[in-house]
């Protein structure tokens, strides 16, 4: 048996011209490939040969109707006075947050004085401490 890539010898030790290992692999090979080839390109011509009537057809569609299905298809709104007015609120809240924390704030100091001044009191009359000018008992 012949090696891959050597040639045959005939039975007198002369070679004889005749397909290698690796050509009969290749042929092999190519065989057992060719209808995958053949299908995949009859597929290939076939979607040539139908797309062809959509590309004349394009070419031949004139600008301005294109202009008008693109402007019928067109539905993007002009978002920048939603934009604005969602700004301005936005700035309207955080106005209104601002003034209510500064009110709770005010509110806060002014509970704390209340609880402060009634504690005073209250230990003045536990300990039965008026001072001057207030009304008693």
């Amino acid at each position: 048996m012949a090696g891959a890539g050597s040639a045959a010898v005939s039975g007198a030790g002369t070679p004889v011209a005749g397909p290698t290992g690796r050509d009969l692999f290749a042929e092999g090979l190519l065989e057992f490939l060719r209808p995958a080839v053949q299908q995949l390109d009859s597929h290939v011509h076939a979607v040539r040969t139908t797309d062809e009537p959509l590309a004349l057809s394009c070419t031949l569609l004139p600008s301005p109707e294109l202009c008008r299905i693109n402007e019928d298809q067109k539905v993007a709104l002009d978002l920048d006075p939603y934009v604005k007015k969602l700004l301005n609120a936005r700035r309207r809240v955080v106005l209104v947050n601002n003034i209510l924390q500064n009110a709770q704030e005010r509110l806060r100091r002014l509970n704390h004085s209340v609880a402060k001044e009634t504690a005073r009191r209250r230990a003045m009359l536990d300990s039965g401490i008026y001072p001057p000018g207030s009304p008693s008992k």
